[in-house]
């Protein structure tokens, strides 16, 4: 019967309706927020879910295929669960015009309200395809992160430690969280320190070509065979063998002295093997003579041939020692010739004349370090005096005498950072007038902050200094000073502060040392102000103050 398999329900369905929903369906079982309340009539009478692939039995109730399905697997004889009544599955039909009714109702994006998009159901799988708030794993190998898909590009981009990054230097790529392995091992052209510690950064391939010839290298001093076994630096060799020339000279001679004690014991030894050959030869010469005298005497007798086969035998240990004697003879020839001594004499001589020239060098060399050093002192004596005058030139040519001061401050990241780790605290301008003889003033800045402003502020003070005609000014200080962070970008959108003098206060009475206590403000701009970027009063790492005296009734000398 068509109601024994599964597929005889697709089959009633092909037979009953077109297949033009055909490209529109859901998943079952999900949580879908209807725009509208839910009619029962889209409700499964089984699972009380929205209805997936309707179908509809004999009593007229709708049920999801699967549950039509679990209902015949769960009773032979299956019952409809609404009246009871007894469902016949040949009776059971695919309801097609409830399932395009179903597919076309409007359901919310699962990710409200971050995404506020309305669609149909039969469509809500292909928008969560596309929908920028949908949660979706980092496709990089290895990465198991879960980002939205808006911000899967810049994650892909900027975020994840599994993208693969360009190395720096032999411009390979890598996997950003093997990077720093790759460059302290892999990497060719990573620069690395001379591991002899002569300051020089090479790249990694060329470390061995570089040792070859580093300068902070330890090696042997070129007179090691001679007896010198001090190791120096490179760089120093040429130092030691100056300073230890006479020694090195002295260690030629001696090692010269033992050689020719040598030859001598050689020749000796020669003399004794020669010796020895020309006994050799004369006992064969007469060994011979009388083996001569022994057969023309003794003729073919019987006994002769006895005498004869000794004498053979003597002959032929005479033969031999006459060929150990040649072989003697010929190795104390080749002997000889290897120790010919006239190039070692010349050598010798030839040292001794440098040792001499060398002698007259050092002599010299004592009188031009003398007038070197005298050379040396007039030159720092001179240096010296020039940067006390290239400073005071430059104090000049940027001092001001109308009460004002623009303070460029350079390098602002570096000065911060160095204020941050304690080691330079505090900037002090350079110094400007109220006049050509009025005060002497200054400002200091704390990149870090100082007291209430430490850590989170830039603080900003007024310093009055001990000036050239302090006698003639009006004492204490009481002019309005007002402070300034410049806005960079042309519209003038300027940090300031004003305050007047406090005549009470010692930092602006008549300076007793180089100058008084510093005051102002020590919360005048906070650091995200300044650092924000959507802000202009840095740029280029630069940023500009401005201290302004106001000059009402100042007396001008």
């Amino acid at each position: 019967m068509a109601c024994d398999e599964p597929a005889a329900l697709s089959g009633i369905f092909t037979r009953q309706n077109s297949s033009s929903t055909s490209s529109l369906d859901f998943e079952p079982d999900a949580d879908y927020k209807f725009v509208e309340r839910l009619e029962e009539r889209y409700k499964c009478a089984y699972c009380h879910l929205v209805l997936h692939n309707p179908h509809q039995t004999g009593c007229g109730h709708r049920f999801c295929q699967h549950c039509i399905l679990a209902l015949r697997e769960l009773n032979a004889v299956p019952t409809c669960p609404v009246d009871k009544e007894t469902i016949k599955m040949h009776e059971v039909f695919k309801d097609n015009c409830c399932k395009r009714e179903v597919l076309n109702l409007h359901v919310f994006c699962k990710n409200f309200p971050d995404c506020n998009s309305k669609v149909i159901l039969g469509r809500y799988q292909e928008h969560l395809q596309q929908c920028l708030f949908e949660s979706m794993q980092c496709t990089n190998d290895g990465c198991r992160d879960q980002i939205l898909r808006k911000d899967l590009k810049e994650h892909l981009s900027c975020h994840c430690k599994f993208r693969e990054e360009r190395c720096q230097y032999c411009n390979t790529y890598v996997v950003l969280i093997n990077i720093k392995n790759h460059e302290k091992n892999d990497c060719p052209d990573f620069p690395v320190p001379c591991l002899q510690n002569c300051s020089q950064i090479i790249l990694k391939k060329e470390i061995e070509k570089h040792h070859a010839v580093c300068p902070e290298a330890e090696v042997d001093c070129p007179y090691k065979q001679y007896g010198c076994h001090v190791k120096v630096k490179r760089g120093k060799l040429a130092e030691h063998e100056n300073s230890a020339l006479r020694e090195h000279m002295l260690q030629i001679l001696d090692k010269n002295s033992r050689l020719e004690e040598q030859i001598s014991d050689l020749y000796k030894s020669l003399e004794c093997k020669e010796i020895k050959i020309q006994q050799l030869a004369d006992a064969i010469k007469k060994c011979e003579k009388e083996f001569r005298q022994y057969t023309q005497l003794f003729g073919n007798n019987s006994s002769l041939m006895m005498s004869t086969q000794a004498l053979a035998s003597h002959l032929d240990k005479s033969a031999r020692l006459e060929s150990q004697v040649k072989q003697l003879i010929q190795m104390a020839n080749q002997q000889q010739s290897k120790l010919d001594l006239r190039p070692l004499f010349d050598t010798i001589e030839n040292m001794k004349q440098k040792i001499a020239l060398m002698e007259t060098y050092d002599q010299r060399l004592v009188v031009l370090e003398d007038q070197s050093s005298k050379h040396d002192l007039q030159i720092n004596i001179h240096k010296a005096q020039l940067n006390k005058n290239e400073e005071r030139f430059k104090l000049l040519e940027g001092t001001c005498y109308n009460g004002k001061l623009i303070w460029k401050i350079t390098d602002y990241k570096m000065k911060k950072k160095e204020a941050v780790e304690g080691r330079v605290l505090s900037i002090a301008s350079q110094p400007f007038y109220t006049s050509r003889c009025g005060y002497r003033l200054c400002a200091r800045a704390y990149l870090n902050g100082d007291g209430s402003g430490k850590g989170t502020h830039i603080s900003l003070y007024f310093v009055v200094m001990r000036g050239e005609f302090d006698s003639l000014l009006l004492w204490p200080f009481r002019q309005k000073v007002t402070l300034m962070l410049l806005d960079q970008s042309g519209k003038k959108n300027h940090i300031v502060e004003v305050f007047r003098a406090d005549p009470n206060s010692s930092s602006f009475k008549r300076p007793d040392g180089e100058m008084n206590i510093a005051s102002g403000c020590p919360r005048f701009v906070p650091h995200t102000v300044l650092e924000n970027t959507k802000n202009t009063y840095i740029r280029d790492d630069t940023l500009f103050l401005k201290v302004v005296v106001d000059l009402t009734d100042v007396e001008e000398l």
